[in-house]
C-alpha cells in the first residue's frame, strides 16, 4: 500500500523547465491562459510549472499557449522533464 509521503513524491514533480522559460521571458500565468484557445485556467498553468503531474492533453494544451505567446519552436520535452500520464 502507497503511503501518503509516497502517493505526494508520485505527484510532485519540481519546477519544471516551463517555469524558468515564462520567468526568463517575463511571461506570467494570465498571458497563457489569455492566449490558449482551448480551455486552460490559471490553476493549471500553475501546476504546470511547480511539477504536479499532467495528462499528456494538459500538457500539448500548455504547450500550445506556450508556442502562442512566446512564438518558438519548443517541444513537450523542452517545457516538461516527464512524460504525461
Amino acid at each position: 500500500m502507497t503511503t501518503d509521503s509516497e502517493w505526494k513524491d508520485e505527484r510532485d514533480l519540481g519546477l519544471q523547465p516551463l517555469d524558468a522559460l515564462m520567468v526568463a521571458r517575463g511571461v506570467d500565468n494570465h498571458a497563457l491562459v489569455a492566449a490558449s484557445p482551448t480551455q486552460l485556467t490559471h490553476k493549471q498553468v500553475q501546476r504546470a510549472r511547480k511539477g504536479r503531474r499532467l495528462t499528456k492533453n494538459m500538457q500539448a494544451k500548455v504547450l500550445d499557449a506556450w508556442l502562442r505567446v512566446a512564438g518558438g519552436q519548443e517541444k513537450v520535452a523542452d517545457l516538461f522533464n516527464y512524460r504525461g500520464l
